[in-house]
């Protein structure tokens, strides 16, 4: 493993504190639902970020040796496999409160995959370029493909997001660029401000990403001291700038597509699907929508209609 990346897993991990005790509760439930098809779960989201289970849903990923093993019902596997991950709902009575928890249900190697330079859509290396905690791993093996995955999804989110800078950036610049481009990608509704505070929240952490990270993308970059924030300049051809931005927009189409497939697939695993989508619109837009009791009959109808509103109201970007 180059040492570049093995200083990339070193700073990752200095962003993982012990999961509190509601977190290991949703853990351990996983673990016996899913038993010997678990090969590793992570934790990830906002509620990672802010140290807070109370607040929110907490964002899981189980990682699963295949799909077949994981369910009995074929249309479930082959709906994980088409068009992954599947996202599953689940709430556990802890110490006179409730905690709930959604969890994406992913194999290793669609994981891998996801978060290599391989994959095109941002979907995947975008969510794992950020902090992410590893709560559990099968063998000490599955952790470290787990750990290489996610300094491997830095590196993919670097290199795609270079080509959209200028000759000179800093790593505020980068990341907060990236942020944008890779949320736009997608149907989300977080708005434009609360994007960039996830780099100031741990500028430190992304400043050291950046530097370690710099040293294997394919591009030549270089490191200019000075006084101020660390500044980069990248000689990036304009033929590969060009490149890029046509990459982005496909993404951006490609990407709002796939959050409509994923959305209505979600109907179908997804307990209480419906309400959530509305309580996570009005939480990160503002935007608060109304469905009628006779539309909550016909879920899939009620997503589109939901989906239509929203996106007039500007909720979604």
């Amino acid at each position: 493993m180059p040492t570049a990346l093995q200083h990339i897993l070193q700073i990752c991990q200095q962003t993982s504190q012990p999961a509190s005790p509601a977190v290991c509760a949703l853990t351990n439930e996983i673990l016996a639902r899913h038993g010997n098809a678990c090969q590793a779960i992570l934790f990830y989201g906002s509620c990672f970020r802010k140290s807070d289970d109370r607040r929110g849903i907490v964002d899981l990923y189980l990682l699963v040796d295949s799909y077949r093993s994981i369910y009995s019902n074929r249309l479930l596997s082959f709906a994980n496999k088409l068009l992954p991950p599947n996202v599953f709902y689940l709430e556990l009575p802890f110490e006179a409160r409730m905690v709930r928890a959604k969890y994406a249900v992913l194999s290793l190697a669609d994981f891998q995959r996801g978060t290599s330079s391989h994959c095109f859509h941002s979907y995947f290396w975008a969510r794992f370029a950020q902090p992410a905690a590893l709560l559990y791993a099968r063998t000490d093996q599955v952790a470290t493909q787990v750990q290489a995955a996610l300094g491997q999804a830095v590196i993919t989110f670097i290199t795609r997001v270079l080509p959209q800078l200028r000759d000179y950036f800093t790593a505020g610049d980068l990341w907060r660029e990236g942020f944008l481009l890779s949320y736009r990608a997608e149907f989300r509704a977080e708005r434009p401000d609360n994007l960039v505070s996830l780099f100031d929240v741990q500028s430190e952490h992304y400043e050291q990403l950046t530097r370690a990270a710099v040293e294997l993308v394919p591009f030549p970059v270089e490191v200019l001291a000075n006084a101020g924030p660390v500044r980069y300049h990248a000689g990036i051809p304009a033929r590969v700038r060009h490149r890029s931005h046509f990459h982005w927009r496909v993404r951006c189409l490609q990407g709002k597509l796939l959050s409509v497939l994923r959305l209505l697939k979600g109907l179908f695993t997804f307990q209480g699907g419906l309400e959530y989508v509305l309580w996570k619109i009005e939480r990160h837009s503002g935007v608060a929508i109304k469905v009628t009791p006779r539309l909550r009959r016909y879920p899939l109808l009620a997503v589109c209609v939901l989906f239509w509103r929203s996106y007039r109201r500007g909720a979604f970007r």
